[in-house]
């Protein structure tokens, strides 16, 4: 294998059921560990210092993400708007959560942090829970080590800006967060039906992976997933509240 072939991804590479394999194990074990260790050493530090650790993180991301990029303009020979939007904008959830926990690094506003938090978390979850990309190979090329590191620094960032504090979820404040869900609804409607980028970024339209592996019809699956991500959603706000109410008695 040359470096090129591992860089363009195009040396042969057999699928493995990698799903829960040492791999996946391992990195969650390091993500795990990581969250752990840096929320207790960081715990009396002031927020500059957590600031920094966010910075190389997001760092590593956006490397990985404009190496990407570039690799992918190198080897199409596709340079119509659309190919040129698919390799740009991030379409995926994931990909998305990526952009989040970058752009909550630069802008440093607590209620971007809470955004970026809650749509991580969530995306995390769902990627670990049974990753599809990353870890189903014979051999880690570039591909496959971008998925890996990618997805594990957001879902750790995601964490982390709750275990540093850069949090605060209060619901007199949720109006804020609600402007960025609008945002992020309007994003995901443009990417599937204007720009056609991605079909199903949030895995809510018909036919989708979830919806198979939970095997329920889209007119049961769709209120579901509507119910489940308003609860989840308030789990951040609710269970700070009931920790002040707690307290107080």
């Amino acid at each position: 294998m040359s470096f090129l072939e591992w860089l363009y991804s195009s040396y042969p590479n057999p699928h493995i059921e990698g799903q829960w394999g040492w791999l996946h194990i391992t990195v969650l074990v390091l993500c795990a560990l990581f969250i752990i260790l840096t929320s207790i050493l960081l715990k009396n530090k002031n927020e500059k210092t957590k600031r920094i650790i966010l910075i190389v993180l997001a760092s590593i991301i956006l490397f990985f993400g404009i190496t990407r990029r570039v690799v992918n303009f190198i080897k199409t020979t596709d340079y119509s708007i659309n190919n040129v939007f698919r390799i740009l904008l991030p379409r995926p959830g994931c990909a998305i959560s990526c952009f989040l926990v970058i752009l909550a690094t630069i802008i440093n506003k607590k209620f971007f942090y809470n955004f970026a938090s809650i749509t991580g978390i969530l995306c995390g979850i769902i990627f670990f829970a049974y990753p599809g990309v990353g870890f189903n190979g014979t051999f880690v090329l570039f591909e496959d080590l971008y998925s890996i590191v990618t997805h594990a620094l957001f879902f750790v960032m995601s964490i982390c800006f709750i275990t540093y504090k850069f949090t605060d979820f209060k619901y007199r404040n949720f109006w804020k967060e609600l402007i960025c869900f609008a945002v992020l609804i309007i994003y995901t409607f443009l990417e599937i039906y204007v720009l056609k980028t991605e079909s199903d970024p949030f895995y809510f339209m018909p036919n989708n992976d979830v919806q198979e592996i939970v095997g329920l019809g889209y007119n049961l699956y769709l209120p579901l997933y509507i119910i489940f991500i308003i609860i989840y959603t308030n789990l951040f706000y609710l269970i700070p509240k009931l920790k002040n109410i707690k307290k107080k008695k």
